[in-house]
């Protein structure tokens, strides 16, 4: 069974994750997790985080010579922003004056859930855990099983299907699927929201329909 833990903070040195549960002998190449990290950088975002960051995995255990051990794997990525948070976020104590405190719960986010739960009167260290940029790690363990399940011939590709009240109502071949993902590994070749129709990607600003 694949057991996976992730750990890092939004804005802190790296985002960690550790997969356990793969067999030796399986076929891992850096650069396939290297492109899903990519992917996961496209399109649309509020923040300026995507201009600053460029993922790449570094996988420190568990893979050797190209392929897996049987040990657990554990993969890094770096955060490029954390040289602009060093004294805010340090381990020791630091300079209280520099930590950028968060007293002003976010809404619709897990500032303040997260500070009940932990008694903490500053929701930074929530919203640094309950982040978008966590879900770098776990798309680094996904193109890990994903590369697993290609050793059996089992692909995986998807795309979008909505956007809000946007919505592409036919039905799509698995061929569209397969030219979208050849589209999408071709870094030159914009894909706007990862939906197999380009004419309904253009057709709305706001979503794929």
């Amino acid at each position: 069974m694949f057991r996976f833990e992730t750990a890092g903070e939004s804005h802190g040195e790296c985002l960690v994750a550790t997969l356990t549960g793969l067999p030796a002998g399986i076929p891992i190449a850096l650069d396939a997790i290297d492109h899903e990290l990519w992917r996961r950088q496209q399109g649309y975002g509020r923040g300026g985080r995507m201009k600053i960051e460029t993922d790449r995995v570094s996988i420190v255990a568990g893979v050797r010579q190209g392929s897996t051990i049987g040990s657990p794997i554990a993969m890094i990525v770096a955060n490029a922003d954390w040289k602009n948070w060093t004294e805010s976020m340090p381990v020791e104590p630091g300079d209280p004056a520099k930590h950028k405190a968060v007293s002003r719960p976010r809404p619709g986010h897990a500032d303040l859930a997260g500070a009940i739960k932990y008694n903490m009167p500053d929701a930074r260290y929530i919203l640094e855990r309950a982040s978008a940029r966590e879900t770098t790690a776990r798309v680094a363990v996904g193109a890990v099983v994903k590369q697993f399940l290609a050793h059996f011939g089992i692909e995986i590709l998807s795309h979008v299907i909505a956007v809000g009240p946007e919505r592409l109502d036919r039905t799509v071949a698995w061929e569209e699927l397969v030219e979208l993902n050849r589209r999408t590994l071709n870094h030159s070749q914009g894909v706007l929201l990862g939906c197999v129709d380009a004419d309904a990607e253009t057709e709305n600003e706001t979503g794929c329909g």
